[in-house]
């Protein structure tokens, strides 16, 4: 017979169940619980692994928050999972510019993507933004041009986009030039779901 639990009682066993399957894996602190937010979304315990972190990226992330910036994400499932409650508590809101109907316009005349297009949107919003990218490559992309430009400056780049083209080159790109703090899920895996939950696990560290 399956025990009935609370929801917050369901996720402090699976934090149980996480740490105690690490077994002697040693995480860094300052990354733990973003790591094991991770895993938890995912059941993979391939992102311990997987997940690379620019020189005190979440703390960087955090001070951010703290400071009421924006996030901005490539797709509204990530939108609909970052928690809104907390992040409007400190003064930030949640931007997604892909289905902007004149954003889908702008793209196709000129020839590119609306996740380019909306990363130009997001480099005129006025406060400093976290971009939480789960599912475009070419935000990134985009991205590492507008920065290359002196037109952004990102409190920190979440880059988990997930798939096969140009997924890898993508993430790597942002690495290799480490032109603002980041965290990185490296090779094909990533998306949505996990771009929201490395955002909550910094919102949660806020709200303890």
């Amino acid at each position: 017979m399956t025990e009935q639990m609370k929801p917050m009682d369901i996720e402090k066993r699976s934090f149980a169940i996480i740490t105690e399957l690490l077994g002697d894996r040693r995480l860094d602190p300052e990354n733990e619980l973003v790591i094991k937010r991770v895993i938890h979304t995912t059941a993979d315990f391939d992102y311990v692994d997987n997940l690379a972190f620019s020189d005190h990226a979440v703390e960087k992330g955090i001070a951010a928050l703290r400071a009421g910036c924006d996030i901005v994400t490539d797709t509204q499932m990530a939108k609909a999972g970052i928690n809104k409650t907390i992040l409007a508590s400190l003064g930030g809101e949640v931007h997604c510019f892909m289905s902007d109907a004149d954003v889908a316009a702008e793209a196709k005349e000129r020839g590119v993507t609306r996740a380019f297009v909306s990363m130009e949107r997001a480099a005129a919003l006025e406060k400093p933004c976290i971009f939480a990218i789960g599912n475009a490559p070419t935000a990134l992309f985009s991205l590492e041009e507008l920065m290359e430009a002196g037109k952004l400056h990102p409190a920190l780049i979440i880059g988990v986009p997930v798939g096969f083209v140009n997924v890898v080159e993508s993430k790597e790109r942002i690495i290799e030039a480490a032109a603002a703090p980041y965290i990185v899920a490296r090779g094909r895996k990533g998306g949505s779901n996990v771009a929201a939950a490395i955002c909550n696990a910094m919102l949660y560290q806020i709200r303890r």
